[in-house]
């Protein structure tokens, strides 16, 4: 892609010779003989670089920096000065002016100036790519559902991911626990900082804290040289403890001083480090009844807890499945090259019926199967891995759990018998036993509509 320069200035003979020494290969070059010429070209197509003298008629080159800066402000700008305007050039560089050169200009020094200047818009734009793939990859458009339960973790996440509060993430495995701490680093003000991610539930107790402390050289056998920890890297970024619930009560103490001190020792070392850092941590397992049973510490609990959020699992909010399913279908067919699939209707209702014991993960792993050997535009139930259909076809995915009122009963039999009509209200309303305004009445009031 070639890069864009105006050269604006007065004099003819300065403007055509600066053209003539810096045009080359991957540069383009255009000239105003003024402020209000530069400011037309700007206004027709992306520019990357404007060399403007400081003295000229109609708009000058300090205004010209000042409406470039207002409405281009990517662009970046060098001024031309001779030896009577040396302050105001220092003036222009306030506004925002990369460099100046003085005149008579040294083409080699404006040369070096040009290549520093384009790097610099270069590395702006990367960064403005970068931002914007983070965004993509984590801003809330990746966290998918519209149920009152997504909205309530919307909302939690939105309040705190300002904050630099402690979060503790509660959910089943592949309910999307790790997709929401990422959500809230990315939209804090350390999301330029770095967010680091480890399992704790996949390494040995003594490993774990060999990674998240780091070690000294000679620490233990194979500790061949001195290594940072997670913590360290971590530093004025988030750290994600996944699983947390699955370390020892050791270390659970450490993990205390941590995060009451934000300071600890390497392994084998005894010089503290300091550290900021957020920590965010996530566990499948409901961290209350592990302190009850004594297996996590109360105190390291309460740490943990300053902010709670819930996720429900697939199971529980059913009404999301089809934008799940459509987002989760384009996203394979993309990768995969293949034409946009659709799902029919009578695999939409088996998703919605099937119980997920594997959440959005399960879903996913599913949905990557059926685009992978799928044969027609249309994804119909015989292409179902047998497992959903044979529950399906048990009758299981009507699921009341024992504790459940009966106005909750009542709730999932009549989501299921909907499901089973094809949302037929009242062929729903015959087997029900109910007058369709009866069942109208409680679609609103459980919010079934």
């Amino acid at each position: 892609m070639k890069r864009r320069i105006v050269i604006a200035d007065d004099e003819r003979n300065t403007r055509e010779g600066l053209k003539w020494a810096i045009e080359g290969k991957g540069v383009e070059v255009s000239l105003a003989a003024d402020g209000q010429e530069a400011l037309d070209i700007l206004a027709t197509r992306d520019v990357d670089l404007v060399i403007a003298d400081l003295k000229m008629p109609k708009v000058d080159g300090m205004e010209l920096l000042q409406r470039i800066k207002e409405d281009y402000a990517s662009t970046e700008v060098i001024v031309l000065t001779g030896h009577g305007t040396v302050e105001s050039a220092v003036e222009a560089m306030k506004i925002g002016a990369y460099d100046y050169v003085m005149k008579p200009v040294n083409l080699d020094e404006l040369n070096l100036l040009v290549e520093r200047a384009l790097m610099l818009r270069s590395m702006k734009e990367e960064n403005l790519e970068l931002h914007r793939q983070l965004d993509e990859r984590y801003g809330f458009d990746k966290i998918i559902g519209r149920s009152q339960a997504m909205m309530k973790v919307f909302r939690k996440i939105k309040q705190v991911a300002p904050s630099k509060a402690t979060v503790l993430i509660q959910g089943e495995s592949g309910t999307g626990k790790e997709l929401i701490a990422s959500a809230i680093h990315y939209n804090s003000p350390r999301k330029n900082k770095p967010f680091i991610k480890i399992n704790c539930g996949a390494l040995s107790p003594t490993l774990l804290e060999s990674e998240l402390f780091g070690h000294e050289k000679g620490a233990f056998t194979d500790a061949y040289k001195q290594k940072e920890g997670r913590f360290e890297l971590a530093n004025e970024g988030t750290i994600f403890l996944d699983e947390v619930s699955e370390t020892t009560r050791e270390f659970q103490v450490k993990l205390l001083r941590v995060l009451q001190e934000q300071e600890f020792e390497r392994v084998g070392g005894t010089r503290t480090i300091k550290v900021d850092i957020r920590i965010i941590t996530a566990t499948n397992r409901n961290l209350e009844e592990c302190v009850k049973e004594g297996r996590f510490r109360e105190d390291l609990f309460y740490r943990l807890d300053v902010i709670q959020i819930n996720v429900v699992p697939l199971r529980e909010r059913t009404e999301d499945i089809p934008l799940l399913v459509n987002a989760i279908l384009k996203e394979f067919c993309q990768e995969y090259g293949k034409e946009m699939l659709e799902v029919s209707p009578k695999v939409m209702s088996i998703f919605q019926q099937y119980h997920w014991p594997g959440n959005v993960r399960q879903l996913r792993n599913v949905i990557e199967g059926l685009v992978v050997m799928a044969t027609s535009r249309e994804i119909m139930p015989k292409s179902l891995p047998e497992e959903i259909r044979r529950e399906v076809d048990r009758g299981r995915f009507l699921k009341i759990k024992t504790g459940s009122t009966l106005k909750d009963a009542e709730r999932e039999l009549i989501k299921a018998t909907l499901l089973d009509v094809n949302g037929n209200k009242a062929k729903a309303a015959r087997m029900l036993g109910l007058g369709r305004k009866t069942l109208y009445r409680k679609l609103k009031e459980y919010r079934l509509e």
